[in-house]
C-alpha cells in the first residue's frame, strides 16, 4: 500500500546501485537517515542527511502520504500524530518504513502479503 509503479522503479533503481548489508545503509544511500546534533548535556535537532536523490524521497513522501490513507498504514500513522508528533514528522517516518519493507523484500527476493485487506 503507498508504493506505486513510479516509486517502486526508483527503490529498485537504488537498491541495484549499492550493496547494502543492512537496511541502515539503504536508508542512508536515500538520504533519509538522522543527522544528530549532539553535544554534551545539549539534545540538537535531528534532521534528514538528505544526501541521497531527491527524486526518491520525494517518491517516499508521496506514498508514505497514500499509504497514512490506507488500512495497513494508517493506525500507525494515527499513532505517531497522537503521541504529538507533526504530520511532516509522521510521514517521514512512514516513508522510511516503507523504503525497509521495500529493502527487506528486495534483499530477500520475497513478495508482500498486505496484514490488512
Amino acid at each position: 500500500e503507498g508504493i506505486g509503479f513510479l516509486t517502486a522503479v526508483a527503490l529498485v533503481t537504488a537498491f541495484i546501485r549499492g550493496e547494502f548489508r543492512s537496511s541502515d545503509a539503504y536508508i542512508a544511500f536515500l538520504g533519509m537517515d538522522l543527522k544528530v546534533a549532539d553535544s554534551g548535556q545539549k539534545s540538537g535537532r535531528r534532521r534528514l542527511t538528505k544526501r541521497g536523490c531527491s527524486e526518491v524521497r520525494r517518491l517516499l513522501h508521496n506514498a508514505a502520504m497514500a499509504a497514512s490513507k490506507s488500512a495497513a498504514w494508517k493506525e500507525l500513522y494515527e499513532y505517531y500524530r497522537s503521541k504529538g508528533k507533526a504530520t511532516t514528522q509522521v510521514l517521514v517516518i512512514l516513508a522510511r518504513k516503507l523504503a525497509r519493507v521495500a529493502f527487506a523484500l528486495m534483499k530477500t527476493q520475497g513478495e508482500y502479503i498486505s496484514r490488512r485487506t
